[in-house]
């Protein structure tokens, strides 16, 4: 819980940071808010195996095909990626570019979804009575 704390702390810094610089230095408010991110996501990357060992857990249990958890976390970590370029856009003020990449990684997970969306179908099919 105590690094929920930090997290909150250190965006709350970079902001106030990017505030500051902003009418001085775009350039350099830019660059203090994408090292605020990427400090952020240095912070959580030691829990990033927690769910890695997990999933191989349930993977263990489930006797389930391994490919379609790893197309999950595929499509998470796009999501994420997607998320934190597009944020990156939307603060240098290409909100436009943003939103075509929200929508171009929207697209693609939909796309790596399918065989998943396809192995759920096939589930619920050898479920049903003929």
């Amino acid at each position: 819980m105590d690094i929920i704390f930090k997290i909150v702390a250190i965006g709350l810094i970079t902001c106030v940071a990017t505030l500051v610089i902003k009418p001085i230095r775009t350039d350099f408010a830019i660059l203090i808010s994408i090292v605020g991110g990427l400090i952020i996501l240095f912070m959580i990357i030691n829990y990033l195996t927690g769910i890695f060992n997990t999933l191989q857990n349930i993977i263990g249990i489930t006797n389930l095909n391994s490919s379609l958890y790893t197309i999950l976390l595929k499509i998470v970590g796009i999501g994420y990626l997607i998320e934190f370029t597009a944020g990156i856009c939307n603060d240098t003020g290409n909100g436009s570019l943003g939103d075509k990449i929200l929508l171009g990684g929207k697209i693609i997970i939909m796309v790596m979804a399918l065989p998943i969306i396809t192995s759920i179908l096939e589930i619920i099919m050898e479920l049903l009575p003929s």
